[in-house]
């Protein structure tokens, strides 16, 4: 266990943080399943620039790589744009 107060409070901090990234990233794979399962373009299209931001923002605060955030953003356009009008 830590001895100095600083570490014990960054312990702590950290576990809350870790907390909340777990939550945030689950939220964003969720709403990216549920675009995926999505068949209809208008809906999927009104989707897509909300889903868009929660992957920039999460990707800004470092949850996850932005490289990964990049290459979600494009395959997500994609599968919409591919889908039938």
């Amino acid at each position: 266990m830590a001895n100095h107060k600083s570490s014990i409070k960054r312990i702590r901090s950290n576990d809350a943080k870790r907390l909340r990234n777990r939550y945030q990233a689950k939220t964003m794979r969720n709403a990216i399943k549920d675009l995926k399962e999505d068949v209809d373009q208008k809906t999927a299209s009104e989707k897509l620039p909300k889903i868009i931001a929660m992957v920039d923002k999460l990707a800004k605060k470092s949850v996850i790589h932005k490289n990964k955030a990049a290459n979600l953003k494009s395959k997500l356009t994609k599968k919409v744009n591919a889908l039938k009008k």
